[in-house]
């Protein structure tokens, strides 16, 4: 297996590590685990297994607020079950760590990663601190005097997971087409169509930690409309108007809501436009997975919502996130193909 290929693999199964972390976070949110261990053991990587350990940490969790104010009936088996999505989703963001760090020290001793790849690997060293230290923060804001984490640390957190994802994502598609250097003039439009999708893209994602953190999925479970109208009344109940948009439950949904169509439109007309063009097949193969995509998760939306947002649907949901945001990164890394057949080094 060449160098190139291993790099590669290394990147590809750090981002499925990230998906995983995500999706387990998901499991971690919808079945209020996430503030269950009180304290964060950070060389720890084995969860009690004796019944004084246990109680130890059951007895953290009942000097937090969550506890104080919802779940004072707990008993400790109550609690050992809000405690175990928790612990892996820590776990996997510790095995991250590992898998970067290992890697990445092997790489550098053989001479593979040096220069301007050995910085932008760096980076993604660096991203993957920073999701983990907002995690933490996030945590903290829960166990303070509220027994709910902050809706922007929950975006924070949510959002650098992506990012790190998707430029983890990008590297290993730069080194998969070498070849592909310059954006061909035909597909410059498209390009810039694609760049305005990814940004709305990341704007529904972090709409969608909004929704999550304020529990606003559970806000007028009806669609098309939001209860008897398009637009609720209570979209515009918090003054200053701004706070809506970002503090209130209501103006939340909305945005989350009808971004989703922007999206799904942003789409349709990259696929539209595309069809005027004479593509590769991993060009084509991309956008039409892309239109797939979209589709499923707009559906998976419509589903969450009306279901008032069931364990099974929420996590389909933010996995149909991912598989949205890695096909807008590889269709917009498309667009820079030069040649008439791609060049994979693997």
């Amino acid at each position: 297996m060449s160098p190139s290929r291993k790099i590669v693999l290394w990147l590809l199964t750090g981002c499925i590590l990230i998906w995983a972390m995500v999706v387990v976070g998901g499991i971690t949110r919808l079945t209020h685990s996430g503030l269950s261990m009180a304290k964060w053991k950070i060389a720890s990587v084995i969860p009690p297994h004796t019944e004084e350990e246990w109680q130890q940490d059951f007895n953290d969790y009942k000097q937090t607020p969550e506890f104080r104010q919802i779940n004072s009936y707990f008993a400790l088996d109550d609690y050992k079950h809000i405690y175990w999505w928790e612990f892996i989703h820590r776990l996997i963001g510790r095995m991250i760590g590992v898998v970067f760090l290992v890697p990445f020290a092997y790489f550098i001793y053989k001479g593979w990663l040096k220069g301007e790849l050995l910085w932008k690997t760096f980076i993604v060293f660096l991203l993957g601190g920073a999701q983990g230290i907002l995690g933490w923060y996030m945590v903290a804001s829960g166990l303070q005097d509220v027994p709910h984490v902050s809706h922007y640390f929950l975006a924070a957190h949510l959002i650098t997971a992506f990012i790190t994802f998707g430029y983890s994502f990008w590297l290993a598609l730069d080194l998969l087409y070498l070849n592909a250097l310059i954006v061909d003039k035909q597909f410059h439009r498209l390009r810039k169509w694609s760049y305005v999708l990814l940004v709305f893209v990341t704007v529904q994602i972090i709409y969608g930690a909004f929704t999550s953190g304020l529990h606003a999925g559970q806000f007028d479970p009806t669609f098309p409309k939001m209860g008897n109208s398009w637009i609720a009344p209570e979209v515009t109940s918090l003054t200053p108007l701004w706070r809506n948009f970002i503090d209130g439950v209501a103006g939340v949904q909305f945005i989350h809501r009808y971004n989703a169509y922007i999206v799904v439109l942003l789409v349709c007309i990259i696929w539209f436009k595309s069809r005027k063009l004479q593509l590769l097949p991993t060009q084509s193969n991309g956008i039409n997975f892309l239109l797939g995509v979209v589709v499923l998760q707009f559906l998976l939306g419509v589903f969450t919502l009306i279901y008032s947002v069931p364990v099974v649907m929420g996590v389909l949901h933010q996995t149909g996130a991912f598989l949205l945001f890695a096909s807008t990164i590889f269709v917009i890394h498309q667009w820079k193909v030069t040649g008439e057949v791609l060049s994979p080094v693997v």
